[in-house]
């Protein structure tokens, strides 16, 4: 029985139609929004614990497949719908692999999303009209979540650190940005690309571009040729 939902996504009109979508068919009283992981994970508490996730792929702190991984490791009994723009059947994969519900496009109509709904309610896993199961072994996506994985290990400051360092950074103007010392900087790529299992900027660049599901959507080549140099 599905008694309290908890809806995740950075544009707030899209977030509240949800909201409101999600009360009309399930007939909620407690639906909450928030429109970044972090502030999504606030909210839970032992005075709520929904029983719906629906998630938004993209949010400005999360990558690839690492937000569903995390709120998998805080509620792992809880289904969770994705909804994204990024609806290659290879997304759709890796994150059916990786423990979703189900997945809406962003561009599915209203009775779609209706019909994800109740399939979710009933305990069954929805995939869109029209998916088709990439052909051969599954171990790229399972690679990603792996990849996924790693990424959602990282402390928010080297979550931080990494965006900074796929925008082309140098390490003096992350100091900078971040207000640390340019020597704590450097501290903390070490940490993280220790946690990444890579050996320098550039490989923790294209790790992060592999996650992503989007690839156009995260590392441009401008931005590795920056770290290239």
């Amino acid at each position: 029985m599905i008694r309290a939902a908890l809806v995740i996504d950075d544009h707030p009109l899209y977030c509240d139609a949800l909201a409101s979508t999600l009360k009309r068919i399930y007939q909620l009283q407690t639906v909450k929004t928030a429109t970044t992981l972090s502030d999504a994970m606030k909210l839970l508490s032992p005075r709520f614990m929904p029983d719906l996730v629906v998630l938004d792929l993209r949010l400005p702190d999360v990558t690839g497949l690492s937000g569903l991984l995390k709120i998998r490791d805080r509620m792992p009994d809880v289904p969770i719908l994705v909804i994204s723009a990024v609806s290659s059947n290879e997304t759709i994969q890796a994150l059916m692999e990786a423990g979703a519900a189900g997945f809406v496009p962003k561009d599915a109509s209203p009775k779609v999303l209706q019909n994800a709904l109740m399939v979710v309610r009933e305990g069954q896993k929805y995939l869109p009209p029209g998916y088709t199961a990439p052909s051969g072994p599954s171990g790229d996506a399972l690679s990603t979540c792996e990849i996924a994985r790693k990424i959602a290990d990282l402390t928010p400051q080297q979550a931080r650190i990494m965006k900074l360092i796929c925008a082309g950074k140098p390490n003096k103007q992350i100091a900078y940005e971040m207000s640390l010392a340019e020597a704590t900087v450097k501290a903390h790529i070490t940490a993280l690309l220790r946690r990444l299992g890579v050996h320098n900027r550039t490989q923790a660049a294209m790790l992060v571009r592999s996650a992503g599901l989007d690839p156009n959507a995260q590392i441009s080549d401008a931005d590795l040729r920056a770290l290239l140099s």
